[in-house]
């Protein structure tokens, strides 16, 4: 699973990485969450960062809202509301980071994962238009088994792309899809516990991405080197 996002690193250096440009400003942000507009870079504009929602609603649908955030890679070819999209409209979901929650002991511990390196990384999405009334876009991020940095924390985790593998998720033919879906390497990722002010949409502030003492450590004390 992936339930918030992150994405601050400055919009010269996104536009330098992706080689695409913002169809709007891009502001710094700390929790993005579900049902919030974010940067994706869509096959179909491949030189252009469009913001839409994350939740991915079938264009079928009646209203616009109940998307689906996450979605697996291991049923994309085969399951009615993303198997077109899998053939036709995938796009790169643009971050810096994204988090989830461990059950321990003491309740829910939020968990914020980056690259080692700390720059920012594309995951492989799908976007779906939406038509009744009005137009809306919107998008999920496909996830698969985690590696043993995030299968630590979670029993899934995104699909995060290597950089060669960008433009095959954008523009591959089925035959190539398969092969970009493989969990990335644990040895290039961190994970590290961040406040539970995460939890809340509300909060959106450069200190939900510092690190804390996760709660169930500081109970039994460890990490206490006074």
């Amino acid at each position: 699973m992936c339930g918030r996002l992150s994405l601050f690193a400055p919009e010269a250096d996104l536009t330098e990485r992706f080689d695409a440009v913002p169809a709007g400003p891009i502001r710094p942000r700390y929790n993005v969450a579900p049902g919030q507009d974010h940067p994706v870079v869509r096959n179909d504009a491949p030189d252009e960062m469009r913001f839409p929602t994350w939740g991915f609603v079938p264009h079928w649908a009646n209203e616009f809202d109940g998307g689906h955030i996450n979605a697996r890679a291991e049923t994309l070819a085969e399951k009615p509301t993303f198997r077109d999209a899998y053939r036709e409209r995938r796009c790169l979901v643009l971050v810096d980071g994204f988090y989830d929650w461990k059950k321990t002991a003491t309740g829910k511990q939020p968990y914020r994962m980056t690259r080692a390196d700390g720059t920012p990384f594309a995951m492989a999405g799908l976007w779906e238009p939406w038509q009744n009334g009005e137009q809306k876009t919107s998008f999920t991020v496909v996830t698969t088994e985690p590696n043993d940095v995030v299968g630590e924390i979670h029993h899934r985790m995104p699909v995060i792309l290597a950089e060669a593998d960008e433009s095959r998720w954008l523009h591959g033919d089925e035959s190539e899809l398969e092969s970009v879906l493989d969990t990335f390497p644990g040895n290039e990722m961190r994970a590290y516990p961040v406040s539970k002010r995460v939890n809340s949409p509300k909060n959106d502030s450069p200190e939900l991405v510092e690190e804390v003492m996760a709660e169930e450590d500081a109970q039994t004390g460890l990490g206490d080197f006074s």
